[in-house]
């Protein structure tokens, strides 16, 4: 049986971007918007430092040593970001990060300009930069809860997605553009006035008022988050997910053998390979109106990365058929955009206001890390064995994990969103309001009759 104009526009509707929390709130649409232009002008800077420091040492370790900077900093002072996030009014610690992160573009921008930027400046900037990073990142993500419905957390992560996306692939292409045509230095004038336009709207918020319920910044606060996590299997194993599937299966590192010697496609289908995830992903997250009807989340992660492994495997088991290659390469990155969606709406929904930022903090550093070990992890292999072995094994040992993530917290595959109800400071569906006025005694249901308490 045909369907009906209307059935049809219906499932349109059901798969495509839900917007909604960008057209109901207005400070998720300022912290949204503003944070779209910062991370464009973002991309451009990403490009500009690496070939900046080519120029500079015509030397590919030196260019290397640049995620050395990027992620001791981070790694160091995440966990901190949370505990400060947890502490202070979140809004007011956003707006400082990204003064401080604009300070540090003006500073490549007039190094660049003045002629004074040497390889220990560069290195010097970048090192600070990932430091106010560390802060920034806690801060925004557990303020996003704060100014959605909670029936909309879903759809705000899909948001936040397609704003990782889309200014991946538009940043670093208009980057090379203004590089080539106008200098280094443009390019990061560029990225300090995206970073003003961030800050207008973070200063032009209104954001809930807020009791920090957490003890002052110091290691009892820090401990405080850890102990919370490490007595609540469904986060840990979302994680633990996470870490697995980027250790094991992200073969990053070997597509320029897979792009010289299996695929024979030089330079160019080398540059393919490298975009491949992220098209899956952006094309992903644009077609991710459905993640808010899907209730059994804590299922559709470990699909997810079953997926993502299934996916790497295959692209590893591959000698010939290069568009195929790419196609499994976007499969994968589809499937990892989706991963990011359900972790963070369970994170999110889990977790309660006064702790948000710390745990936020402990995911960013699972994310931060598993990727950089990944490389190594996926040259060693290949060391020893071959580059398709280690990309083909990486891929089902992402299956092993999975397997092994649902024989240690098998309530995961059992939790359901449930947007009526929630942990202390997340607001029921319906107008945020302050943390205090809530109930501490409310719980998150993962299943027919349990709540989060059950499952820690």
């Amino acid at each position: 049986m045909d369907e009906t104009p209307v059935q049809r526009r219906a499932w349109w509707r059901r798969i495509t971007l839900d917007v909604s929390p960008l057209r109901e709130n207005r400070d998720y649409r300022l912290l949204w918007t503003g944070q779209l232009v910062s991370m464009c002008g973002s991309q451009l800077r990403y490009v500009a430092v690496p070939y900046q420091v080519y120029l500079l040492t015509k030397s590919p370790l030196a260019v290397g040593m640049i995620g050395l900077f990027q992620a001791l900093p981070l790694m160091a002072f995440s966990l901190w970001g949370g505990v400060i996030a947890d502490a202070v009014d979140r809004r007011k610690l956003l707006l400082v990060s990204q003064v401080g992160l604009a300070l540090t573009s003006v500073a490549y921008a007039v190094g660049a300009q003045l002629g004074f930027a040497t390889l220990p400046f560069l290195y010097a900037v970048t090192a600070t930069a990932s430091s106010l990073a560390a802060l920034d990142g806690p801060a925004r993500q557990s303020l996003i809860p704060t100014l959605v419905r909670r029936d909309q957390i879903p759809a705000a992560m899909t948001l936040n997605q397609v704003l990782f996306q889309t200014s991946g692939v538009l940043g670093p292409a208009l980057g090379g553009l203004v590089i080539a045509r106008a200098g280094l230095q443009f390019a990061y004038w560029i990225d300090v006035v995206s970073y003003a336009a961030a800050i207008v709207a973070v200063a032009a918020m209104r954001t809930p008022q807020r009791t920090p319920g957490g003890a002052r910044p110091g290691w009892s606060s820090l401990v405080e988050g850890l102990r919370y996590l490490g007595g609540h299997k469904v986060l840990l194993s979302t994680m633990a997910l996470d870490f697995v599937a980027m250790l094991f299966g992200w073969p990053r590192a070997l597509f320029p053998f897979f792009a010289e010697e299996i695929f024979e496609v030089g330079p160019q289908g080398l540059g393919l390979l490298f975009a491949a995830p992220g098209a899956g992903a952006l094309l992903g997250a644009l077609l991710g109106g459905w993640v808010s009807h899907v209730r059994r989340q804590g299922l559709a992660v470990l699909a997810a990365v079953v997926g993502w492994g299934v996916a790497i495997a295959g692209f590893g088991m591959l000698r010939t058929a290069f568009p195929l290659a790419l196609f499994l390469l976007a499969v994968a990155g589809a499937a990892d955009v989706f991963s990011a969606i359900f972790r963070g709406t369970i994170l999110q929904m889990e977790v309660p206001d006064h702790l948000r930022g710390r745990l936020t903090s402990v995911n960013l550093m699972v994310v931060i890390t598993g990727p950089r070990f990944g490389e190594v992890e996926s040259g060693v292999v290949a060391s020893f064995t071959s580059p398709q072995f280690a990309v083909v094994s990486g891929g089902l040992a992402c299956l092993v994990g999975v397997g092994a993530v649902m024989l240690f917290a098998p309530s995961l595959a059992r939790w359901e969103m449930n947007p009526g109800a929630g942990p202390a400071g997340v607001e029921p569906a319906g107008p945020a309001q302050p943390a205090e006025q809530r109930d501490p005694g409310e719980g998150v249901r993962l299943d027919s009759g349990s709540t989060a308490d059950d499952h820690r």
